[in-house]
């Protein structure tokens, strides 16, 4: 879904003109409506099945996704062209700074706290949580579980799409983006834990924090810091930072 918002852009900005601000709306709305027909269609034949049967099919998605992206677009880099208040850098307090990387930490950080107030403090959220706890107690409630599954994955689907269309810039786009990242995204619920907002906050800038200077002071390891700091922490904490269960 993240692949499918940064294509969506990529075609709203190139054959029909959109400005890039424009395009981040109809990334969302692109990943979030094709997410509801796959949940009523596949995923939700999967809400009682183990995580590992989920992440599996999820992994087949992303072949799907791949071959599919690749047919119609090619196996190409897709360029998007950012506004020009968006490139260049800004100097704060003697640092100096990319424009458009302080816009994403801007973004990231509103929609973080948008996503912690709203299954926090919002009636809706608190019918999530229920519903992820105990679907057989919540549905006994009252609580139409299946509908509000429906529309927390189309929310989180979006969000991916958001997420894609934001990244293009920073790590590129092309058919085997999914296969690059989806690894990570992993690493950050299994880190964070599972039923945690703030959890996944926290592991995706340690993992982040750690690739980076991973690279920086030891660049013969490469990525190897992520991994032996996920099995590390795993180790100390099976269920992450903040995991629930």
């Amino acid at each position: 879904f993240g692949m499918l918002g940064g294509y969506a852009v990529v075609v709203a900005m190139d054959r029909f003109g959109f400005p890039f601000l424009l395009t981040l709306p109809l990334a969302f709305f692109v990943a979030a409506l094709v997410s509801v027909a796959f949940e009523r269609t596949i995923f939700r034949r999967l809400y009682r099945a183990g995580e590992l049967n989920q992440v599996l099919l999820t992994i087949g998605l992303v072949f799907v996704a791949a071959a599919s992206i690749a047919y119609f677009f090619g196996t190409g880099q897709q360029p998007v062209a950012l506004p020009d208040y968006l490139q260049g850098y800004v100097e704060i307090g003697g640092l100096r700074g990319g424009s458009y990387r302080i816009f994403l930490v801007a973004m990231a950080l509103r929609i973080a706290g948008l996503l912690v107030f709203g299954l926090e403090h919002t009636r809706f959220g608190a019918r999530v949580r229920a519903a992820v706890d105990n679907q057989r107690v919540a549905q006994g409630l009252g609580l139409n579980v299946d509908s509000i599954f429906a529309i927390t994955f189309a929310l989180g689907s979006g969000l991916a799409g958001l997420g894609g269309a934001l990244a293009i810039e920073i790590v590129g786009l092309d058919p085997s983006f999914g296969f690059h990242y989806l690894v990570y995204v992993l690493i950050v619920v299994a880190v964070g834990g599972l039923g945690s907002i703030g959890g996944s906050f926290v592991a995706a800038a340690l993992l982040g924090i750690f690739d980076v200077a991973g690279k920086y002071f030891v660049p013969d390891m490469g990525a190897f810091l992520i991994y032996l700091f996920m099995v590390v922490l795993l180790f100390v904490r099976p269920v992450g930072l903040f995991g629930k269960r």
